[in-house]
């Protein structure tokens, strides 16, 4: 399942374990996609994007931080479609995400440092939105990964046609067992929309790369993939994508880490890019000295 779902013969679907720092990570750093994805949603007013954004977001990094807050969160920006900021917060169940919230009521300091940051980042936005996301294993390749590592998701959408669902289970099933023989990289993990503006039969892919030289590479996947399935495969995804699929998009989105509020281990495994230096201040120039 690749770029939108092989509908265009390229590649892409979720990858990834977004943020969830609740799981136990492996030897090697690969951690499984939170069972429950939390995302916001920001778009900016024209102009406030760049660096009046991330002065406004950096009170709420600056609060959680203060509190050793032990939820952390990764911000990215997107970088094609409309201005906008995407805030993962992952969880192990909706249990632990009300034990975070209630956590987060009882400590005054953090609530007022969230309610002053609040206030001033809706100057900087035109509009904003919440969803829940949760995790679907089964439609998922090879999802576990070490999420500090990446740099960039491609983020797509698919609206499934009501009554559609088993034409959908299918077609995600054969991108599955082909891209497992043609491609030992590719890896993925899929969402459906829980809560929020977008659920009932929507599912939402993420697919992690460490650099923008992996989306070259998903043209030859794409060849790949249509000599592994043969015509009669092809022709089944064709078959299977008009009947399922009521509408698709895919994004590109750069993992941002002065918006986001990183785990320790994450800042450790590469603190230039986690924890980066802020730009030093220019230098004053020398005062005259008045004349004698």
């Amino acid at each position: 399942m690749k770029r939108t779902l092989g509908f265009c013969l390229a590649v892409t679907l979720l990858a990834g374990s977004a943020v969830t720092l609740l799981a136990q990570a492996g030897a090697d750093g690969a951690m499984p996609p939170p069972k429950v994805l939390v995302v916001f949603r920001e778009y900016m007013k024209p102009g406030k994007a760049g660096s009046p954004h991330q002065k406004t977001e950096s009170a709420f990094v600056q609060a959680f931080t203060a509190a050793k807050w032990p939820t952390h969160y990764l911000t990215v920006d997107s970088m094609s479609g409309k201005p906008r900021s995407l805030f993962l917060i992952g969880y192990e169940s909706f249990d632990a995400w009300e034990k975070d919230n209630k956590a987060t009521e009882k400590n005054p300091a953090l609530a007022a440092a969230v309610d002053r940051a609040s206030i001033a980042d809706g100057d900087m936005l035109a509009s904003s939105d919440g969803s829940v996301l949760t995790y679907r294993e089964d439609y998922s390749l090879r999802a576990n990964v070490n999420i500090a590592q990446y740099r960039y998701f491609e983020i797509s959408r698919f609206v499934i046609k009501p009554g559609h669902e088993k034409e959908w289970d299918d077609l995600v099933k054969m991108y599955i067992d082909a891209y497992t023989k043609i491609d030992q990289n590719a890896r993925w993990a899929t969402y459906s929309s829980m809560y929020g503006a977008d659920n009932g039969g929507v599912y939402i892919v993420f697919t992690p790369m460490k650099s923008l030289g992996e989306a070259d590479a998903e043209v030859a996947d794409g060849k790949k993939l249509q000599d592994a399935m043969g015509a009669d495969g092809m022709k089944k995804v064709a078959e299977l994508s008009a009947a399922c699929l009521e509408s698709s998009q895919t994004n590109l989105f750069a993992f941002n880490p002065k918006l986001s509020y990183p785990a320790d281990e994450w800042i450790k495994s590469d603190p230039t890019f986690w924890k980066p230096k802020p730009a030093a201040a220019p230098a004053k120039k020398p005062e005259a000295k008045p004349a004698q």
